[in-house]
């Protein structure tokens, strides 16, 4: 057992936001770019102003997979707000994201549920953006894609314990976690913690690189400990995407952007 874990190595796939992809160009022009410099997928925003036909075109000319996207409008939108117009945008924006997400042949919709600030409390948040995902989620069953909640510094779960608990009050399996490894450092449970306690209920991660001491940092240049991440993504049964979410930029950039998540992920 020591010593699986000692050479511990979950399949992993690494990817990045589609927003990353710099250098200008048409979408095709920007997936190939992507793939030359390591990448195996991506994620989409929605809703976005982009012609789908041509991301289909573009992905199915290219064969970059596009895994999933990232609801664009959870932040202005937010599906905690105390006006019902507000959160009747939001969840018409999930649907989109959800739609979308099966038209680019992806598997899940990202998304933060809400956030605490004046207009919510941490109950209220819960309350509000508990009901708005449960409407969606028959919309999620018929296309065949996955809610994902996303951890982030919206000031509402911060624990892993809070996750585990929003994520089964759905008891569907049409509703998971998505894991930000570096943005929950802040708070102080390890991520590897994180990882065991979600389990099979986290469906994907994304990580940048953070240190309590310097903040933002480059990947691999943070708190992560990648070593005891990995034992954990395999103790976990992890397999599949791995996506950056930095500033990205040019071939140059991103060809470094690989390297580093391909260091810290042992795919080096």
């Amino acid at each position: 057992m020591a010593g699986k874990a000692a050479t511990a190595k979950p399949a992993l796939k690494i990817a990045l936001k589609y927003g990353m992809i710099g250098g200008g160009g048409s979408v095709e022009d920007r997936f190939r770019r992507a793939l030359a410099c390591g990448f195996q997928g991506l994620e989409m925003d929605s809703p976005a102003d982009i012609n789908r036909a041509e991301v289909v075109k573009a992905r199915d000319a290219t064969g970059m997979v596009i895994h999933g996207v990232v609801d664009s409008i959870h932040w202005k939108d937010t599906l905690s707000s105390p006006d019902e117009a507000v959160r009747a945008r939001g969840l018409k924006g999930l649907l989109t994201a959800i739609e979308d997400c099966k038209t680019y042949g992806g598997t899940t919709a990202l998304l933060v549920p809400g956030v605490v600030n004046k207009d919510a409390t941490f109950d209220q948040c819960w309350e509000r953006s508990t009901a708005e995902v449960k409407k969606a989620i028959p919309a999620a069953e018929k296309a065949g894609v996955k809610i994902a909640i996303e951890t982030v510094w919206n000031n509402f779960i911060t624990t892993p314990d809070q996750l585990v608990k929003y994520v089964d009050q759905f008891d569907s399996p049409w509703v998971g976690a998505y894991f930000d490894i570096s943005n929950m450092i802040k708070y102080g449970v390890p991520p590897a913690d994180w990882i065991r306690k979600l389990g099979k209920r986290m469906l994907k991660f994304d990580f940048k690189g953070y240190s309590h001491e310097k903040k933002w940092v480059g990947i691999g240049e943070g708190d992560e400990n990648w070593p005891e991440v990995l034992k954990a993504l395999d103790e976990v049964g992890y397999s599949g995407w791995a996506t950056s979410e930095v500033g990205g930029g040019d071939e140059k950039v991103l060809k470094g952007i690989a390297a580093r998540m391909n260091k810290v992920l042992g795919l080096a």
